[in-house]
């Protein structure tokens, strides 16, 4: 661990910047994905070094053999947070974007990761706006009765006890959700010399 430490911190000089996590919470349809690409595309014209993680796609690779089940969902974050912790042990900043429903998924996460490295972004959107929204179909689905368990519908979701940062996507534009998440990170990330 002391070596990895080390190697942490020389790969942040070289790279001139703090690995963190930024993790995106919140709904189905809530943007978490829309402002993570956002953000990575704009810190990485900033020259930071980044590394994108998003639900749908570890879904379809590392996690492919999980379901929905309480005890898979917990599994999915567990392993999505070993991921990210080698992430940023090699000194790159990891934006992430899950659903994770729980504060129990949460903790998890913030746990293996560490909670100096974990900044939670909640978008409190509305269920309502997200359903609207539904850009992948899948609350059409739910209503018609093709997928059971679905967060914020017939299984939980939590609001966060202490994010970070909460913004609602259906009362603010994403340019400006990405403004306002660049104040907050910038000086988090920044290596001051």
């Amino acid at each position: 661990m002391e070596i990895q430490n080390t190697i942490k911190e020389i790969h942040e000089k070289k790279f001139n910047q703090k690995a963190v996590c930024i993790w995106f919470t919140g709904l189905s349809g809530a943007g978490k994905s829309t402002l993570a690409v956002a953000l990575q595309e704009k810190l990485i014209e900033q020259g930071f070094i980044t590394q994108y993680l998003d639900g749908d796609l570890l879904r379809n690779t590392l996690n492919n053999n999980l379901g929905f089940s309480d005890e898979d969902r917990l599994e999915n974050i567990r392993r999505v947070a070993e991921v990210t912790k080698l992430f940023l042990d090699a000194g790159v900043i990891c934006i992430n974007a899950f659903i994770s429903p729980t504060n129990q998924i949460r903790n998890l996460a913030k746990g293996i990761i560490g909670e100096e490295n974990f900044i939670e972004i909640y978008l409190n959107t509305s269920l309502e706006t997200c359903e609207i929204r539904d850009p992948k179909g899948l609350y059409a689905k739910v209503r018609n009765g093709e997928i059971k368990n679905f967060t914020g519908v017939d299984a939980v979701f939590e609001k966060p006890h202490k994010s970070n940062l909460i913004l609602d996507t259906g009362k603010i534009q994403i340019e400006r959700a990405v403004e306002n998440i660049l104040s907050f990170i910038l000086p988090q990330i920044r290596v001051q010399h």
